[in-house]
């Protein structure tokens, strides 16, 4: 958006009686004005109640710390699937499917400790050089001095080909895990792939055949160090429900999809938009360590994670009922200057780059951000390698959508002076 209509749409957003603003309208995410909205919940109202026409009532919790407040209070706000689960859109109970970080404790614990040595220091460390290796191949594969789609071409290449590694999934046909991935997270008033309600779930119900056959192979086999083979001979997840099942396969499959994949691409676009940042980095490489988890912050992939109350608490001077909805705008948070200093700034050498909210908090902090950062990390340093700038063309198409904070493609193009050969 350019400086005269931001100004317009901030004038039109501070003029607004308070109670009606809703945070939940994709367009927002689409155009990228809800931080305007933020703004002003945060310095008013941050613990806010709203209504939506399609979603209701609910609470946005917009502050950093009223945010953690309920993030690590599960004993008042619960995950469990049959009483909402963790996003603010709410499908029929024939169309949910539960999956662990949609659970409380106990079974939420047992479950997620299942699939956690996927994640592990020691496989990390066995992961790095594939992951490099791969980097390094989508990298090279690059056109130099022409447009394209760093979105398909980067970001959706490099989180496929690691999915398929954890799963240990054909690797020729890695495309279905990027379309069961926007399948589970797609709208159909959103401007992804889902174009109907129906639609979604025929494609989920072959997603669940397809994995199906795979547990049926793996649960008569020896043990394998693959998320299918993990999930099939653990005591806490051989024997779950066909919905259940389906539920945790495609909580993986986004975990390691949206998340990464956006933020590889929401990186480089603030790096361009902050090139003094840009410059920063090529003159210090090894800032990749501290520019990650910034990206991660500034970019907030997931906007958000709901909870239902389950007893009368306060948060934030504000009482809320069992029963409520609650929305914590993880976007919001990352962009709270009383908890982060200069939050509204990218700044790639930050004393404290963790301190962010993108990864939860409590016990449903993402098994997965170990995988993210390193995905991350190598990816930036492989391109430090190689590339001296990739300029993005225009403006990117962002993801309509309230959950998945996101991108559909963003055009750029490397300059053919490149910056120096890859070495290693």
């Amino acid at each position: 958006m350019n400086s005269d209509a931001n100004l317009v749409e901030r004038e039109k957003v501070w003029s607004m009686p308070i109670d009606q603003i809703d945070v939940s309208k994709g367009y927002l995410f689409e155009q990228d004005i809800v931080e305007l909205y933020f703004q002003r919940l945060r310095k008013e109202d941050p613990v806010h109640r709203s209504f939506s026409k399609r979603y209701g009532h609910y609470w946005s919790v917009t502050s950093y710390r009223d945010i953690m407040a309920v993030d690590t209070n599960h004993a008042s706000f619960s995950s469990e699937s049959g009483l909402g689960g963790i996003a603010l859109a709410q499908r029929p109970p024939s169309e949910v499917f539960p999956s662990f970080i949609a659970m409380d404790p106990p079974r939420h614990d047992e479950q997620r400790k299942t699939v956690s040595p996927i994640v592990a220091p020691g496989n990390l460390a066995m992961l790095e050089s594939t992951i490099r290796s791969r980097a390094a191949s989508i990298l090279d594969s690059l056109p130099i001095g022409e447009e394209f789609d760093w979105v398909q071409r980067v970001s959706v290449e490099l989180t496929t080909q690691m999915l398929a590694t954890l799963f240990d999934f054909p690797f020729e046909e890695r495309h279905l895990l990027t379309w069961w991935s926007d399948m589970t997270t797609g709208d159909p008033d959103g401007n992804g792939a889902v174009t109907s309600w129906e639609m979604r779930l025929e494609e989920l119900g072959k997603c669940q055949d397809y994995f199906t056959r795979l547990w049926n192979e793996r649960v008569n086999a020896a043990p394998g160090n693959d998320l299918i083979s993990m999930l099939a001979h653990s005591p806490a997840t051989r024997n779950m429900s066909k919905s259940e099942f389906l539920g945790n396969l495609l909580l993986l499959i986004v975990g390691g999809n949206d998340t990464t994949r956006n933020s590889i691409t929401g990186g480089l676009l603030a790096l361009n938009r902050h090139p003094a940042q840009f410059e920063k980095l090529r003159r210090n490489p090894a800032l990749v360590e501290t520019l990650v988890p910034e990206i991660i912050r500034w970019q907030t992939p997931l906007a958000h994670m709901r909870r239902t109350a389950v007893k009368d608490t306060e948060v934030g001077g504000k009482l809320i009922r069992e029963g409520d909805k609650v929305v914590m705008w993880y976007l919001s948070g990352n962009r709270d200057e009383t908890a982060i200093e200069r939050a509204d700034e990218f700044i790639i050498d930050r004393a404290r780059p963790r301190q962010h909210l993108s990864f939860g908090f409590g016990i449903h902090r993402c098994v997965g951000n170990r995988l993210a950062e390193l995905q991350l990390k190598v990816l930036w340093e492989e391109i430090l390698k190689r590339f001296d700038r990739i300029d993005v063309i225009g403006e990117p198409i962002r993801t309509k959508s309230n959950f998945v904070h996101g991108f559909v493609s963003m055009q750029v193009s490397i300059p053919a002076r490149r910056a120096k050969a890859a070495s290693n």
